[in-house]
């Protein structure tokens, strides 16, 4: 389905009947990077509509117009809740860049949200502590076989480079990327338009609602420590850091972060 706002269309697919869940899938893929862990939750829990984003320049959502920024992003995505589900309250989870709109979602509208998922999600800081790059494992023969646009991105991305992880890269990380808007995305917006207008959350002392952040030990891509600091700000905050694994652990660690994001869902209320 289609959300248009003036100039731009935001792409949504729409799951399951209930209470909104926001889902916003990381930089350069698409929302089937989400749907391909997150729906097999679902089996066993009733009571939630899914909604998965493709966030601007992204999936179907990839022809851009007058987004120049962050903030136009989070604009137009705010624009699609409040005449999607108008006063209704709903939960977010988000992956990485999405989950950095997702902080600018709740900051935005806190009183309608019940509750946070941030999987290794961006912050906003421009000086950040990372871990140093590692590889723990590697299938040599596969991964030179694929071409170099995808081995780069799986460099990047896992720190286990073997056959089924490689397997669920392609599958469900991969689609997203060939539809990705890779000139907006290679552009001077990192510089001149990334960060949001303010710090999301800054403002808020004590945040409530049941919230749940998932980290890779070897993320180097958006780390760990930094996260540190948002136990004082989150009060009922699950805060887990997964070892062996980097920026894509619901593919590194995917039960253990299904069976994480199982308990979260089944707090809210």
């Amino acid at each position: 389905m289609e959300f248009l706002l003036n100039n731009e269309c935001l792409f949504y697919d729409i799951k399951g009947k209930g209470q909104p869940l926001i889902i916003l899938h990381a930089m350069g893929t698409d929302h089937r990077s989400m749907a391909a862990w997150i729906e097999p939750l679902f089996d066993s829990i009733d009571g939630w509509q899914r909604v998965y984003i493709d966030i601007p320049a992204h999936g179907n959502s990839n022809k851009v117009n007058d987004i120049k920024s962050t903030q136009d992003m989070l604009n137009l995505i705010l624009a699609f809740i409040s005449s999607t589900f108008h006063n209704r309250s709903f939960a977010l989870l988000g992956h990485s860049f999405g989950g950095y709109l997702a902080q600018g979602i709740m900051s935005e509208r806190l009183n309608l949200v019940k509750g946070i998922c941030l999987l290794a999600p961006a912050l906003h800081l421009i000086e950040r502590r990372l871990p140093h790059k590692e590889i723990l494992e590697r299938d040599n023969h596969l991964i030179e076989a694929l071409d170099s646009d995808i081995q780069q991105s799986i460099h990047t991305l896992l720190v286990n480079q073997t056959e089924d992880y490689i397997d669920l890269f392609l599958k469900e990380i991969q689609p997203g990327r060939l539809l990705a808007n890779r000139e907006f995305l290679q552009s001077n917006w990192r510089e001149q338009g990334y960060f949001l207008k303010q710090a999301p959350l800054q403002n808020k002392e004590e945040i409530t609602q049941p919230s749940l952040m998932i980290l890779g030990k070897q993320d180097a891509i958006c780390g760990y420590m930094d996260h540190l600091s948002l136990l004082k700000r989150f009060k009922y905050l699950t805060f887990s850091i997964l070892n062996n694994t980097g920026h894509l652990m619901q593919i590194e660690k995917r039960n253990l972060v299904q069976e994480l994001v199982r308990d979260w869902i089944r707090t809210l209320k």
